[in-house]
């Protein structure tokens, strides 16, 4: 089979296959020290390196996968761009409105809190740098015209650092003394490299899903194979997802998310640069310059973060500061009644009671955030009653004014319909 050719018809057993080979993929991401980025919104950006397409071997589309999921890459370094393409509003005149920033979790923590700093990366393009040698060591950095945000991984050792605010955010991970103090407090990854884009896409395949071989191209120099990826669904907002295979390692090179309404991709993830080296020992240092203000990563459970220069604020006890802090993904279930998923596949939408009363309007009461969320909003009626339907180029979401939610990958007229049925 030529490496352009389709590859759709896939048995049953290689498809059980494919998901067994996807659950053997070695994991290589760049680690982020705090939870809750809203990680499937989280984008990586350029246009293909190089001109010409490179002539490859022929590869089905399953050798492909399974050259993905054997994948081991534990050491490089290199570039990446990142291009995010919602259709969100700025959210700026919002923030200024409600008379805040967005500093660290709940507004009082660091500045270099990656659970807020990351959020960056949902909108605009930006430039990350990227490095590894082995999962116990990674750095990713995202620069910036003046200044350059890093997350720094060595050994038990997490470090992420602003040099804008010269603020840095710590945690010791698992030398504690507590037996399962490290599982709990270990940083979650994000998806912040095509390699890691493109495991959350893999796990979507399955009977709804069209897999080809979309011919070669270069990368960063490298020459690649692309894996296209569709939904066989009518109703999904998501038209397709390209992954550019490294043909040697097997390595993700670019990941690109293409909207089924056309137009720009929504999430584009590529390397510039990438090197396969091991990176020096170095790289991975880190000691915060003189006057930083250092912040505990587990300070920030409490109501008020200590800091390293004495200067300790006392908030509730721990257990307190958790239980009204929102949940880490775990947790998220507990805070909402009944979660359902609805349908299968690339059309599958999630479903929850709030328990509340839907929305604040900007004319029940809801002031300058009611009246952003109405301008963002499509009112829609229907069995349900009534709600409104807020709509990015990827993620929809119904929320009626009995405070039922209904979301997903789909269209406007999927949500009503499923609301519709629901009744």
């Amino acid at each position: 089979m030529a490496p352009y050719e389709s590859d759709d018809s896939m048995t049953g057993d290689e498809a059980d296959d494919m998901r067994v080979g996807r659950r053997k993929a070695a994991r290589y991401v760049v680690p982020v020290a705090v939870v809750g980025v809203a990680a499937a919104t989280i984008g990586l950006v350029p246009a293909f390196a190089g001109s010409g397409d490179p002539d490859l071997p022929d590869v089905s589309a399953q050798q492909l996968i399974e050259k993905i999921a054997a994948s081991d890459v534990q050491r490089l370094s290199g570039t990446v761009k990142i291009s995010t393409d919602l259709g969100l509003p700025s959210l700026g005149g919002l923030e200024s409105s409600l008379g805040g920033g967005m500093g660290g979790r709940d507004g009082s923590g660091s500045s270099a809190d990656p659970s807020s700093k990351l959020l960056e990366l949902a909108s605009g393009t930006h430039t990350l740098r990227v490095a590894a040698d082995g999962e116990d060591k990674q750095k990713l950095s995202l620069l910036d015209k003046a200044a350059e945000y890093s997350v720094i991984r060595n050994g038990d050792e997490v470090w992420a650092y602003d040099s804008a605010s010269n603020e840095a955010y710590h945690m010791q991970d698992g030398s504690s003394g507590s037996a399962d103090k490290g599982t709990k407090d270990r940083p979650e990854d994000v998806p912040a490299t095509p390699k890691a884009l493109a495991d959350e896409a893999l796990k979507a395949v399955d009977s709804t899903t069209s897999v080809t071989v979309d011919g070669t191209a270069q990368v960063a120099g490298r020459d690649a194979y692309k894996l296209l990826i569709k939904p066989k669904q009518s109703g999904s907002t998501v038209g397709a997802i390209s992954i550019a295979v490294d043909a040697k390692t097997g390595l993700p090179l670019k990941f690109t998310l293409t909207p089924a309404s056309g137009g720009a991709a929504v999430v584009d993830a590529g390397f510039t640069e990438v090197d396969f080296a091991k990176p020096a020992a170095s790289t991975f240092d880190f000691s915060p310059p003189k006057g930083t203000k250092v912040t505990e990563g587990d300070e920030l459970k409490s109501e008020g973060p200590a800091h390293k220069d004495g200067n300790t604020h006392k908030g509730d006890k721990r257990d307190k500061g958790d239980k009204e802090r929102p949940g880490r993904g775990e947790d998220l279930g507990k805070e909402f009644q009944g979660l359902d998923v609805i349908g299968e596949g690339w059309g599958s939408i999630a479903q929850f009671d709030t328990g509340g009363e839907g929305i604040p309007s900007g004319g029940s009461g809801g002031g300058d955030a009611g009246r952003f969320l109405d301008s963002l909003g499509d009112h829609v009626s229907g069995k349900f009653g009534s709600g409104t339907v807020f709509s990015t180029r990827l993620v929809n979401a119904l929320i009626t004014d009995d405070g039922k939610v209904y979301a997903g990958a789909v269209t406007k007229d999927a949500l009503v319909k499923a609301a519709n049925a629901a009744k």
